[in-house]
C-alpha cells in the first residue's frame, strides 16, 4: 500500500473498499496473519472491527431499557477556530476532525449531546478499540477497591501477586503501578519492535509473532519476566505493562476475570447502552492496558460520570473521593521527567492524565487518537474514536488540545 495515502480523505476506509465484496477482492482483504489490522491505512477499517482479527471477551451491559443520552445538536461548533500548537494559521473545529483522522466524535454539554460526527465505517453502533483509554476504566476500578479497603495502595505488588517474586514489580507498590512511577527495564517505543512494548505485543498476540519466537505467550508469563531498572517512585514513565499488573491484581481481589469486573463495577451500574468487547490473550486474560472496544456513547457516559463526581441518575456509582483524588493529579515533578513537550505542567494519577489548567481538565488518552476529555469548568465531555497513522498522541495533540480548549471556551460564552 502506498505510503503517500496520509490524509483522512484519501484513506477513508469506506472509499477504499476494505473487506468489501462477497468475497472481498484479494487486494481489499485485511488479514490478521499479515498484521494488516495494525498497519495504516487498513487500521482505519480494522479499529472498528477488532473482534474480527483478535480474540475478545464480552463486557456485558445490564438488561432492560436503555436510557438514551439527551440530544440538542448545535450548528455553531464547526466554525469555532483555534491555532494548532506550534502554528500560527487558524484552524476550525471541523477542519481539526480530518486533521486528527477522526472516526467518530461526541460532545456533551451539561450531559446533553450537542455535537456528533461519524466517518468512514464507524457508526453509533460500532465497537471501536479504545487502546489506552482502557487504562482509565481499570484505574478507576482499582481506586474504588482502595476506597473500599480491599486494596492497599502502599502495599507491595508481591503481596497480591506472589508470582512476580524476582521481577521488577516485586518491591513496587500498588501506587507506583497506578501512577506509573515504577522503575523497569522496559520501554514504550511504538516504533521499535525490539522495545518493551514490542515484547509485550508478542506475548499478548496482538499481531503474529516472529518465526522461531520462544518467549512468553500470555501476560501471566510476560509480567514476571520484566526486570527492575532504577528506583521506584522517582519518575513517571508511561508503560502499558503497569496496567496489566493492575488488572491481574483487580482480578485476584475480585475473584473473576477483569471483563466481568468491568461489567459489574462500571458497565452495568452506569447504564451503558452497548455491550463492549475486550481483547484477551491466549490464557483468556483481558488486555486491561488497551483492549477495550466500546461504542462511543459509552465512552461519553464514562466521561460524564467522572465529570459529575460519580453521581449518575441520583446514584453514587463511583465514590466522589475517588474522582477528587484523580482530578487532583499526581506529582508534576515526577511527570516532568518524562518530558512530554506538549503536556508541560500535566501529571498522571490513577491511569488518568491531568492537565492542572484553569478548567481542571483531565482525560483518558489512547494511541492513534482515542480520547475521553473532561472539562469540569465548561461542563463539557468529549469522546473521540480515531485512526491517526501516528500511534503516539504527539501526532494529534497539536490539533486536539487547543481545539478542545477553544470549544470549551465557546460553550461557556454562548450558554
Amino acid at each position: 500500500m502506498s505510503d503517500t495515502i496520509l490524509d483522512a480523505v484519501t484513506s477513508d476506509p469506506a472509499a477504499m473498499g476494505w473487506m468489501d465484496g462477497l468475497p472481498p477482492a484479494p487486494d481489499k482483504r485485511i488479514l490478521a496473519a499479515r498484521a494488516d489490522h495494525m498497519r495504516f491505512p487498513m487500521t482505519r477499517y480494522a479499529f472498528s472491527h477488532m473482534r474480527e482479527f483478535v480474540p475478545t471477551a464480552r463486557v456485558g451491559r445490564r438488561t432492560g431499557t436503555i436510557t438514551e443520552l439527551p440530544r440538542a445538536l448545535r450548528d455553531d461548533l464547526d466554525a469555532v477556530t483555534f491555532a494548532p500548537l506550534g502554528g500560527d494559521a487558524q484552524m476550525t473545529w471541523s477542519e481539526s476532525l480530518a486533521a486528527n483522522f477522526t472516526d467518530g466524535i461526541l460532545v456533551l454539554h451539561r450531559g446533553t449531546v450537542v455535537y456528533e460526527r461519524w466517518f468512514g465505517v464507524t457508526t453509533p453502533q460500532t465497537r471501536h478499540i479504545a487502546f489506552s483509554v482502557t487504562k482509565s476504566f481499570f484505574g478507576t476500578i482499582a481506586a474504588m477497591l482502595i476506597a473500599e479497603g480491599k486494596l492497599d495502595p502502599g502495599a507491595p505488588v508481591l503481596e497480591y501477586l506472589p508470582e512476580v517474586a524476582g521481577s521488577g514489580f516485586a518491591d513496587a507498590t500498588v501506587r507506583h503501578v497506578l501512577d506509573m512511577t515504577t522503575a523497569l527495564d522496559y520501554s514504550e517505543d511504538y516504533t521499535d519492535p525490539n522495545s518493551g512494548i514490542g515484547a509485550f505485543s508478542n506475548a499478548l498476540g496482538l499481531t503474529p509473532r516472529p518465526p522461531q519466537y520462544a518467549g512468553p505467550t500470555d501476560m501471566y508469563g510476560f509480567i514476571p519476566a520484566v526486570k527492575k531498572l532504577g528506583t521506584h517512585g522517582e519518575a513517571f514513565t508511561y508503560r502499558t505493562v503497569n496496567t496489566e499488573v493492575l488488572g491481574w491484581i483487580i482480578a485476584r481481589i475480585e475473584g473473576k476475570r477483569c471483563h466481568e469486573v468491568l461489567s459489574a463495577r462500571l458497565w452495568q451500574p452506569l447504564g451503558m447502552e452497548g455491550d463492549a468487547d475486550i481483547v484477551v490473550d491466549s490464557a483468556g486474560m483481558p488486555f486491561t492496558g488497551g483492549g477495550l472496544c466500546p461504542v462511543l456513547a459509552d465512552f461519553a457516559r464514562m466521561g460524564e460520570a467522572m465529570r459529575l463526581g460519580g453521581l449518575v441518575d441520583g446514584r453514587q456509582i463511583i465514590p466522589a473521593a475517588v474522582i477528587a483524588d484523580i482530578r487532583g493529579g499526581g506529582d508534576p515533578a515526577h511527570f516532568a521527567k518524562a518530558d512530554f513537550p506538549l503536556l508541560r505542567g500535566w501529571s498522571y494519577r490513577g491511569q488518568w492524565w491531568v492537565s492542572h489548567n484553569a478548567h481542571g481538565t483531565f482525560s483518558g488518552r489512547g494511541i492513534h487518537g482515542q480520547t475521553i476529555h473532561v472539562d469540569p469548568a465548561a461542563e463539557m465531555t468529549i469522546a473521540r474514536f480515531a485512526s491517526h497513522p501516528v500511534a503516539a498522541n504527539g501526532g494529534n495533540d497539536p490539533a486536539s488540545l487547543p481545539a478542545y480548549q477553544a470549544l470549551a471556551e465557546h460553550l461557556v460564552r454562548t450558554s
